[in-house]
């Protein structure tokens, strides 16, 4: 018997929280590309009553996202999407950000969309950053939105030259999350599918440990203490709102990106975290 498959990118906190909500009675595929985590998330799935499966899976790499997405079709239509992979500034250089962060999304988001079913709903993980990120000219914005994906790291705008540091490649990877996913909205609407962003603050997660423990550890603190909220968020926080917009409640909502991070944005540009 064949049943509806979910895609789940990312064997995080933030994707298994979306996860355990919408995933009940789907074939859930798990692709990492670390093996032996996509296991283990699979095996707390399993233990829960989910469908799950792990799979070995690349995101920086055209190939590997064509035989997960390959191997969840076996089993039925592509019917959900969570993309909740990515690597933080703290943990990667700037090439391995700009091929996971921007490329690989670019990429998965595009090889989806040939194949997501009628009805079908994905929701990708963007970033506060790419808010916080200078505004870009509408040409920029354009060419990170439609640029074709194998062509996206030979813009000159992400030439390694015009990138100051990790941070500066993690917002601009994230600026594109966002435009790739009104662009795409377009794409997948001709199928009767919508596609959504979510942009988190800090969430306690793994990975905002390393960025807590990293070289902008007291920068993050201050800005989670600064924010209107005063506080991080929770992985559940996220799928709060992920829930909605892979409902049927949100059947209205596609080609939107959502910032839940507490106001630190808000206080960025008019509060207290103001750059001087």
């Amino acid at each position: 018997m064949t049943k509806c498959v979910m895609l789940w990118v990312g064997a995080g906190d933030i994707g298994m929280a979306i996860a355990r909500r919408t995933g009940t009675g789907m074939k859930i595929i798990i692709g990492d590309k670390i093996l032996e985590k996509a296991k283990r998330t699979a095996g707390l799935m399993q233990g829960a009553g989910f469908d799950a499966v792990p799979m070995e899976m690349d995101l920086a790499s055209r190939a590997s996202i064509q035989e997960y997405i390959s191997v969840g079709r076996a089993y039925g239509n592509i019917s959900v999407l969570i993309n909740a992979a990515g690597v933080s500034p703290s943990q990667a250089p700037i090439k391995t950000i700009l091929n996971v962060d921007l490329y690989g999304t670019a990429v998965l988001l595009e090889e989806v969309g040939k194949v997501i079913a009628d009805g079908g709903v994905g929701v990708t993980i963007s970033s506060q950053s790419g808010h916080r990120l200078s505004a870009l000219s509408p040409e920029e914005d354009e060419l990170l939105a439609c640029t074709p994906a194998e062509d996206l790291l030979t813009l000159d705008m992400l030439h390694p030259s015009r990138i100051r540091d990790t941070l500066h490649a993690y917002q601009l990877a994230k600026r594109c999350n966002v435009k790739r996913v009104m662009a795409e909205s377009v794409r997948w609407g001709m199928r009767g599918a919508r596609i959504n962003s979510i942009s988190p603050g800090i969430i306690v997660t793994p990975l905002a440990q390393d960025e807590f423990n990293g070289p902008r550890g007291d920068f993050y603190k201050n800005m989670f203490a600064k924010c209107p909220a005063g506080r991080p968020g929770t992985a559940d926080e996220i799928a709060h709102v992920a829930e909605l917009l892979l409902s049927e409640k949100g059947a209205f909502i596609t080609g939107a990106d959502f910032l839940i991070d507490g106001g630190a944005t808000a206080s960025y540009f008019y509060g207290p975290l103001k750059p001087r």
